[in-house]
């Protein structure tokens, strides 16, 4: 009985303790997990018919909200488009890992395979504008 009272406040304790980066998962707002692959790169695998916006938001959330980034910083897209059907897609904080594209339509981006959080984020709310923001 003493066992089970001690694993419940070792569970209670790791549940309430802050996250970081070596967490294995995270639901974002859209519902998508993402997963934590080192200190810089983020997976985010398929989920139902999602596209490369929900991705970005699950990311972008991800970063922003489990990881403290702010949203100036730039996140950066790893696998190439266009994603094979099925497969993950990998996201890196780091510029040298960036892919040559984002997979999405940006205005005034920084280019290449990255964008602001922030601009991340914003999916999130075109995709979900009922959804209460945090």
């Amino acid at each position: 009985m003493h066992r089970f009272y001690a694993l419940a406040v070792v569970a209670t304790f790791s549940l309430a303790s802050p996250a970081s980066a070596d967490d294995t998962s995270y639901i974002a707002q859209n519902g998508m997990t993402v997963h934590a692959r080192g200190p810089n790169n983020i997976v985010v695998p398929m989920r139902g018919h999602a596209g490369s916006s929900d991705f970005w938001c699950a990311a972008g959330d991800f970063v922003h909200y489990r990881l403290r980034v702010p949203t100036k910083q730039i996140l950066y897209r790893v696998s190439e488009p266009p994603k094979p059907s099925g497969a993950p897609i990998v996201f890196s904080l780091r510029p040298e890992d960036s892919a040559s594209s984002t997979g999405v339509t940006v205005f005034g981006g920084p280019g290449g395979g990255g964008m602001k959080v922030g601009t991340a984020l914003g999916f999130c709310e075109s995709s979900h504008p009922l959804r209460p923001r945090r």
